[in-house]
């Protein structure tokens, strides 16, 4: 179902922020890692991160500890395709030592693409009670498990990060070729402390779990990963048998703890950094509000969909998705780039705005509009107001770039070709009414396919200028209007 404004995280008030978070998408050779350390304290340890989920049931590695021989066991941290998190590893020695492997699976699931989690895995095998020697937090909450083989009283995982061949890991276990889907933030890794998920969060006075700021140690050999630095690095080195691109304290891996256990990347570029974090969460499109035939086509931490051909069923319908944030008043700006496939130019794509708190089906096989409340910039020009289709604007074609400013409070639209003002410049009157409204895409050819590149302000694609609205939010490629601004939680709980 659509999330009105927001997913489980809203816009906090003024305290510990985070500027940015690290975007996996799950192609091959990506993710990053760091070398592993024959010191390091394998009984006792914390994971703590924020995470953003964008693909739903599939198998997703979080954090992997593996060298190449696949008869060695490993220490794994997983979204499992049922949704759940499963940690798993192999004991130095004590029950299950030599050939099994330990585990704990959350009896939750965990399917919301529009809201920060903050996942905590805190394992103390001095502890005298077995269950408590390795715990699952999410969102500040110790999570009901299935368990099996709990590690025995001081007994570590062998293979989680023991020598220079096992490396830490992150979005990546390229032994068995599993990757990660998710933004990352605020990465802590702290090497013979185990600490209470309320060491790194918070519950604020609305009752939300926010993040603040760690004042622990990390230990030795531990390390803190802020995101902070947009350079991917340079040089090559290998870990685990794969080929990194060298990381630094000026990069994208770049350790903050002070032990400069600095991690090094593969498959990045400059856009997977981004300012999506669980204190500004901006919006996306969301994979649980799309037609049937759209399932596994998002890409880019759900910044591009790929809509594909052979949609007509009948006049009415098409196929779309929409976007995880809606509004309900307010002045918003956001972009979309359009690209198309093999088949070339569709005349039946469009982008816009649609109420979706009454009588909007996309949950089966086809996206069906509801005409009598929508606004759309189509393909070749014309435009849709309420289901009344008349002539415009120019004609888009391929990797041009539509901007949308849409004005819920004074009942005005109006759409940009390339920076270019549509229309003259004369505003669409689009009667908005009082429920919620989203972004919306749809293509319904009978052929080719539309890739919709959407853009609120951390896009998928490079941009050749940089601008962003005037709280200093987002990364657009043209000038925000004045007194727009882009989607994201700070700005909507100021303005929406």
């Amino acid at each position: 179902m659509p999330f009105p404004v927001l997913g489980s995280n809203s816009a906090v008030a003024a305290g510990y922020e985070i500027d940015n978070s690290y975007r996996i998408d799950d192609g091959s050779a990506v993710g990053m890692a760091r070398f592993g350390n024959n010191s390091r304290n394998g009984n006792t340890f914390t994971i703590s991160f924020w995470i953003k989920r964008t693909k739903l049931g599939a198998f997703q590695t979080i954090v992997t500890s593996k060298v190449e021989d696949s008869g060695v066991n490993a220490f794994l941290m997983t979204f499992q395709s049922d949704d759940t998190i499963k940690v798993q590893g192999q004991p130095a020695s004590g029950t299950g030592a030599g050939a099994g492997r330990d585990y704990i699976q959350t009896n939750a699931v965990f399917r919301d693409p529009s809201a920060w989690y903050h996942i905590v895995y805190r394992q103390d095998t001095t502890l005298s009670t077995s269950t408590d020697r390795h715990r699952i937090y999410v969102n500040g909450v110790q999570q009901s498990t299935s368990t099996y083989n709990p590690l025995d009283q001081n007994v570590g995982d062998a293979y989680f990060y023991n020598s220079s061949s096992y490396p830490y890991a992150i979005g990546n276990d390229e032994r068995d070729n599993n990757y990660g889907n998710f933004y990352m933030a605020e990465h802590h890794y702290t090497d013979g402390v185990s600490n209470a998920p309320t060491e790194f969060g918070e519950t604020n006075d609305n009752g939300v779990w926010i993040p603040k700021e760690y004042t622990g140690s990390h230990g030795s050999y531990g390390h803190y990963l802020k995101f902070d630095n947009s350079s991917g690095g340079s040089g090559t080195t290998t870990i685990g048998g794969h080929d990194y691109t060298t990381g630094s304290s000026s990069t994208i891996g770049a350790d903050s703890s002070g032990n400069g256990n600095h991690f090094h990347v593969q498959g990045y570029s400059v856009e997977d950094q981004t300012t999506d974090t669980p204190t500004n969460n901006f919006c996306t499109w969301n994979p649980l509000d799309a037609a049937s035939n759209i399932s596994g086509r998002f890409s880019e931490g759900n910044m591009d969909v790929d809509v594909p051909g052979n949609n007509v069923v009948s006049g009415a319908e098409a196929r779309g998705c929409l976007s995880t944030i809606q509004f309900s008043k307010g002045k918003w700006y956001f972009e979309m780039k359009y690209e198309y496939g093999a088949d070339g130019f569709q005349d039946t794509a469009g982008i816009g705005l649609i109420r979706t708190d009454t009588g909007f089906d996309i949950h089966g096989s086809t996206l069906t509009r509801n005409f009598s409340d929508n606004v759309f910039y189509y393909v070749d020009g014309p435009k849709t107001i309420d289901g009344t289709h008349t002539s415009y604007g120019d004609a888009w074609t391929q990797n041009d770039i539509i901007g949308v400013a849409a004005n819920l409070d004074d009942n005005e639209v109006y759409f940009y070709k390339n920076g270019t003002i549509q229309n003259s410049g004369t505003a669409i009157s689009k009667t908005f009414g009082d429920g919620f409204y989203s972004i919306v895409n749809f293509h319904g050819s009978t052929s080719g396919g539309a890739l919709f590149r959407l853009n609120t302000g951390n896009p998928s694609f490079s941009i050749s200028s940089g601008n962003s609205d005037a709280n200093g939010y987002g990364n657009f490629e043209y000038a925000v209007p004045s007194g727009y601004y882009a989607i994201c939680t700070k700005n909507l709980a100021e303005y929406g």
